[in-house]
């Protein structure tokens, strides 16, 4: 699966899952926020590219299509700090318009998320 090119300044890369694909943001320079935390706008960027790729993957089995944002909110929980950080996304709602998807942001322990994101996408068929 070929990334957008956000994704891969953020140096992310896909882990297959069962349900959609798990993204894979590794700690570096290009992602540091504050000394020893992961910068907040990374951790966003993370969130959107998993949902993108969870969409993508909805779409594909769904006939295809192109998407387009239309609004994105964030719940920041706990700072990230010096290790890789996981997402996954999760398509709530694939309709013919418009699509509902939520991402979810780990380090560790997916039970303890460092973030959430909700997300709703034009779909062009």
């Amino acid at each position: 699966m070929k990334l957008p090119p956000y994704a891969e300044f953020l140096g992310l890369t896909v882990e297959p899952d069962e349900h959609a694909p798990v993204l894979v943001m590794p700690f570096g320079p290009d992602v540091v926020g504050r000394p020893h935390f992961v910068h907040g706008g990374a951790i966003g960027g993370l969130l959107e590219m998993a949902a993108v790729v969870a969409l993508w993957h909805a779409l594909e089995a769904d006939g295809g299509g192109r998407i387009k944002p239309i609004n994105v909110t964030v719940d920041y929980m706990r700072g990230g700090r010096e290790k890789p950080t996981r997402a996954q996304g999760t398509v709530t709602r694939l309709g013919n318009r418009v699509a509902n998807v939520e991402a979810v942001a780990w380090q560790g322990e997916p039970d303890r998320p460092i973030a959430k994101a909700r997300m709703n996408y034009l779909i062009v068929r």
